[in-house]
Formats: structure tokens, C-alpha cells, sequence
């Protein structure tokens, strides 16, 4: 039997069900990204909201290239279940809050309808690093293809730029007021660098509507944090097992989850509070903390992980080189924040505790896809300060000789949307010269920091050992 609201009578009574009646509710807020994480994440936050009485914040979920959510949810009319695994063992709970799965390439217009429609009031994104189309610079890549094509506004878009912008343009001319554009991807200032982008994509394409975006909608930033693996065919069959039906979207995550979000919103939104999220004046503390001390550990335990054989990061941690390299690598970090944000002890305390769950394996290779887009925030910033206050991080240079080796590819596929350019590099300089490449005077990251000449050696170093 499959999971579907006709189905869903008959789950066992273990499984914590929707407190609210989901054919009442109309979809309020469109995501774009609908993977593991929204539902682990945004999605349960949701339901909270509207099983606490507040209505119309049904989720329409947008998948921009893939049909396999799509294909997972539509069957069971976008029911899914949460599974959430830690030391007290296993809690289980059916999430009502997607209405709508929507695989994008098949259905552009339905997408832009619901951008448009008068009861949106908020667009969600989870579109990982790479979906931001960003140059090395950080700036919007304008010499990409789908860009190139998206800024005619002509036919179905292919990237959140495009999307965003001719939704925007039919609200604008339906009279609609704006929306609140909500990223919550692991990038500082998240929310604000998508406007600068978006900016930047309208200025040169569509300035009137620019202005008008500008004026009408909302960016607030957020920080999310919750770990959510990849699912695999052994957990969809134990969680088969437990409902007594077929789960196909089903995710499982940890009993942790945080959302913490700027209050600024350009109309209504749900009360996500309901479900534990904090709205502050200012989230730069948090998020920043969290890039660096949680993300950049993450990243780090990936790619020295790897090396040493290891499968899963609860592994990694039993590695009794690794975990205190990577404890470090964490009170580092914590070192270079601006802004103080959580107690750095207890912080990296309860990243250990939580990276150490053997109840939720989480791939390592998983985490160290697309790194070209995450180590500039998650560890060359921590460079580039700790290096300028004459603060030691060993750590992150064993990380950042770590993941160097890593994309050069011997033995592996390198998953990264600079895959190609990197392989180019290591080519064209070997490995006495690719740090320079990379970090040095005018390399690929050197925007963002160029490293200094006796980093750069002993980067160099590492990478020979």
C-alpha cells in the first residue's frame, strides 16, 4: 500500500498526524529546491504553523530540474513522513504542509501562475550554493547559458532568476502586492546576496521592474540548521515496515532543528514561531557561526574523511586523529567571528554530540559535493581573519590541502559546478604550483583571499605529505 491522504487513516497510531485539515488550506508560500532538507526543515515548521491555527500556508514545492520529487510525492498528494532518529530512539511524523509538487521543466506556467496568485504571499528557497549562478567573485555569472537565456524573458525560465523576475512582472501587472523572498541556503547573508543578484539580473534586463521588486518585496536572511542525509533504500524499507505502507518521499533527520529569521516581511507570513523558529532584528551572528563552526567542520570532516577511508561522518568521528582536528578546526572558527554569536565550548560541544549519531549515517561523500561553492565562506574567510589577527588555524589549511586533493578526481567523480575548470588547473600547474593557483595572486579564489606566501607553502607541504 502507498502512502496517500486516503491511506493515511490507516497509519499506525505511533505516527504523529497533521492537527489540521489540509483540503481547507490554500498554498501561501511557493518553495524552490523541494529536496530532503525543505521537508526535514521549512515544510515541518509549516505544518506546525498551521496545525497551531494558522491558515492558507500550504506549500507548493518546485523542483527547477529534476522529476524525481515529483514522481516520490504526487502519488501520495504531497504527504510524506518525518523520521526523526537520536539517542531516545525513533519518533515518526506525517507532514501535511506540501499541497503541490511541481517538477518545473514540465510545467513553467503553473509555476509562474502561483508566483502570481493573490494568496502567495512567500517564496522559499533551498537551492543549494550552485543554484545562485555566481561567478568566482561571488557575482551573478553572467556569460552562464541559463542565465543568458532567462534575461530575454521570452519562454520558460531555467534559473531562480528567471523565475523570480516573471513572477514578479505578473504580480506587478496583475496590481499584486510583492513578495517576501526567503532563501535558506548556506550562504552568508543568504537572503541578501539573492537580492543583490536578482538586482543585478534586472538591472540589465528589466530596470522598471527592478525598481519595482526593490520597493514592493522583502529579502530577509535566515540561518537553518538541521541535518538531513540523504535517504536510502533501507531506510524507506524500515520506515515501510513501520507505517505498514510505501513511503517513496519519506526523509529522516535529527531531533535538532533551529530556523532562526531577519522580521522583515513585506506582507503576511506564517508563524513559524509555532514550531520553535526565532525572528530577530539580526541573523548575521547566527548564520555566520554556523557557516563557519557547523558547515565548515562538516566540510572538513568530507574531505579528510575520505582520504582515510571512512564512509559516513559518525565514522569519521571515531577517527581519533580526526575528531579533535576537526573540534579544533571549530574553536578556530569561532575565533574570526565579528559578532558573538553562540558560546564557542557548548557550541562545538553539541556539533560533536550531534556530527557523532550513529542513529543517522550521513554520507560523506554527500557533503562533499560543490565545494568550489562552499569553502570560500566556510573556510577562507576564517582564513583571511584569523591570518590577519596572527591567529594559527591549522586546521583549516590540513582541510584546505584536504579537499585540493580531492578534485583533482584521481580515483573518484568530482561533483562540482567547476569540476571541469578545477581539473584544468591541476593540469596546468601540478602540485607544487596549484595552491598558488587557487589562493595565490590572482587565482581562482583570490577574491575572496589571497593567501599569503608562507600559507601558501605550507599548504604546498601538506599536500606533498
Amino acid at each position: 500500500m502507498r502512502l496517500n491522504a486516503q491511506s493515511s487513516a490507516r497509519l499506525p497510531a505511533l505516527v504523529r498526524q497533521p492537527g489540521y485539515d489540509r483540503a481547507t488550506q490554500a498554498i501561501g508560500v511557493v518553495h524552490l529546491g523541494i529536496g530532503a532538507f525543505h521537508r526535514a526543515h521549512q515544510a515541518v515548521y509549516t505544518d506546525d504553523a498551521m496545525a497551531a491555527g494558522d491558515r492558507n500556508w500550504a506549500i507548493a514545492g518546485v523542483s527547477l530540474r529534476s522529476r524525481a520529487v515529483r514522481e516520490a510525492m504526487a502519488p501520495q498528494d504531497g504527504l510524506y513522513t518525518v523520521s526523526e532518529r537520536g539517542a531516545a530512539g525513533e519518533a515518526i511524523r506525517l507532514v501535511g504542509a506540501v499541497r503541490e509538487v511541481i517538477a518545473a521543466p514540465d510545467a513553467p506556467d503553473r509555476v509562474l501562475d502561483l508566483m502570481a496568485a493573490p494568496t502567495t504571499h512567500v517564496v522559499t528557497l533551498t537551492v543549494s550554493e550552485k543554484g545562485y549562478v555566481r561567478g568566482a567573485g561571488g557575482g551573478l555569472d553572467f556569460g552562464n547559458a541559463d542565465i543568458a537565456h532567462d534575461a530575454k524573458m521570452e519562454g520558460p525560465p531555467r534559473t531562480i532568476y528567471g523565475y523570480l523576475a516573471q513572477g514578479l512582472k505578473r504580480r506587478r501587472a496583475e496590481g499584486l502586492s510583492g513578495l517576501t523572498i526567503l532563501s535558506c541556503d548556506n550562504l552568508a547573508e543568504n537572503s541578501a546576496q539573492l537580492a543583490a543578484l536578482l538586482n543585478a539580473f534586472l538591472e540589465a534586463h528589466d530596470a522598471e521592474l527592478g525598481k519595482w521588486a526593490a520597493d514592493a518585496c522583502a529579502f530577509p536572511c535566515s540561518m537553518v540548521d538541521r541535518i538531513a542525509p540523504a535517504v536510502t533504500p533501507a531506510d524507506l524499507d524500515h520506515i515501510a515496515a513501520r507505517l505498514g505502507m510505501r513511503d517513496e518521499a519519506a526523509v529522516v533527520t535529527e531531533p535538532f532543528r533551529q530556523w532562526v529569521i531577519e522580521d522583515k516581511f513585506a506582507g503576511p507570513r506564517p508563524k513559524w514561531e509555532a514550531g520553535g523558529a526565532q525572528l530577530v532584528a539580526n541573523v548575521s551572528a547566527y548564520e555566520t557561526a554556523k557557516l563557519r563552526m557547523l558547515n565548515g567542520a562538516h566540510s572538513a570532516l568530507a574531505y579528510l574523511g575520505l582520504a582515510r577511508g571512512h564512509a559516513h561522518v559518525h565514522e569519521a568521528m571515531q577517527d581519533a586523529e580526526l575528531a579533535p582536528l576537526v573540534r579544533q578546526l571549530m574553536i578556530d572558527a569561532a575565533a574570526s567571528l565579528d559578532e558573538r554569536g553562540p558560546d564557542p565550548e557548548p557550541y562545538a560541544a553539541q556539533l560533536v554530540e550531534r556530527f557523532s549519531n550513529p542513529a543517522l549515517p550521513h554520507r560523506l561523500a554527500q557533503i562533499a559535493m560543490d565545494g568550489s561553492q562552499k569553502v570560500p565562506q566556510r573556510w577562507l574567510a576564517v582564513l583571511r581573519a584569523n591570518v590577519a589577527a596572527g591567529r594559527s588555524s591549522a586546521a583549516h589549511l590540513r582541510a584546505l590541502a584536504a579537499w585540493i586533493d580531492y578534485v583533482k578526481g584521481d580515483g573518484h567523480k568530482v561533483e562540482d559546478p567547476m569540476a571541469s575548470e578545477l581539473a584544468a588547473l591541476w593540469r596546468a600547474h601540478g602540485k607544487e604550483r596549484i595552491v598558488s593557483a587557487l589562493i595565490g595572486e590572482g587565482g581562482m579564489f583570490a577574491q575572496t583571499w589571497t593567501a599569503p606566501a608562507d600559507v601558501i607553502t605550507s599548504v604546498t607541504g601538506l599536500l606533498r605529505a
